[in-house]
């Protein structure tokens, strides 16, 4: 993954609040010395996520840990599913086992819950992306995980696209003042995306030059009309409050893109554990 080498410091730091000054319990029962063998399997189904961050846990602790991942990300998980082995200090596999499973499992239920959105949407062509609605340190490892169950992500950060939000318009004092300033102030390679809330709105960002149009919390009949109204001289997300039981309208008014914040924000993680020795 090619973002591991940029999560060493986080990783580091999760792997010091768990142990603090030293793992009390393992010190005490186990030896330096041993060594075994925990497997990592699956409890549940699912898409599974996070191999190489969990196996890169393992290493921080001892570089001569031997992982030997059974699954790649991406796979499909059902309760008999083998993740992987994990050999050597007996003292760093328990000393990691919780962080590594904590992300795995996490980042399984962000790609499992994308996965099943995104198959919801993709017969009407829609695609399904992300936001910013993340826990803070978790996003690349959120958003990656939304790449592996088939979504799309959405802009990273506040600094790679602009998203003029309601707060912006009100402050600004209307999408056509927004937009003005963000044009005036936005490199040729910027693109610029405008919350709208009304077929009122719509025309008032066509106008102004938005890039990518936002239909915020409109009922799916309203969706079709703005995107009929846009006619292809933008992009046209939909976004606010869409789930399993409202994705499919969305998806079929023909919007482009489909913007669920539920991804991440309230995922429920897979179940996933560690045996030693064998699997219980």
């Amino acid at each position: 993954m090619d973002m591991i080498f940029g999560l060493d410091a986080q990783l580091a730091s999760w792997l010091k609040e768990d142990i603090g000054s030293g793992d009390i319990t393992t010190n005490a029962i186990v030896g330096p010395e041993r060594t075994t063998t925990g497997i990592i399997h699956a409890k549940d189904t699912g898409v599974l996520a996070g191999v190489e961050v969990a196996e890169h846990v393992f290493r921080l602790l001892d570089a001569d840990i031997e992982f030997t991942a059974k699954l790649q990300d991406g796979a499909a998980l059902d309760k008999t599913s083998v993740i992987a082995e994990v050999k050597g200090s007996a003292r760093a596999i328990l000393t990691g086992e919780r962080l590594a499973l904590n992300l795995l499992q996490h980042m399984s239920g962000v790609a499992t819950r994308t996965h099943k959105l995104a198959a919801i949407a993709a017969p009407y062509g829609a695609v399904l992306v992300d936001t910013r609605k993340t826990t803070p340190g978790l996003r690349l490892l959120d958003k990656y995980a939304v790449k592996v169950g088939g979504g799309k992500n959405h802009r990273l950060g506040l600094y790679d696209a602009m998203l003029i939000k309601d707060n912006h318009i009100q402050v600004a004092g209307g999408i056509r003042q927004a937009l003005d300033l963000a044009h005036a102030y936005a490199g040729h390679m910027t693109k610029i995306e405008i919350e709208v809330e009304d077929l009122a709105g719509v025309k008032e960002a066509l106008a102004g030059g938005a890039d990518v149009i936002m239909l915020d919390n409109m009922a799916p009949e309203k969706m079709a009309e703005a995107v009929k109204l846009i006619d292809h001289r933008a992009v046209v997300e939909a976004s606010g409050g869409i789930d399993e039981t409202t994705l499919a309208a969305a998806a079929q008014s023909g919007v482009d893109v489909i913007s669920v914040g539920a991804l991440t924000h309230s995922v429920k993680a897979l179940d996933i554990s560690m045996d030693i020795g064998h699997i219980k």
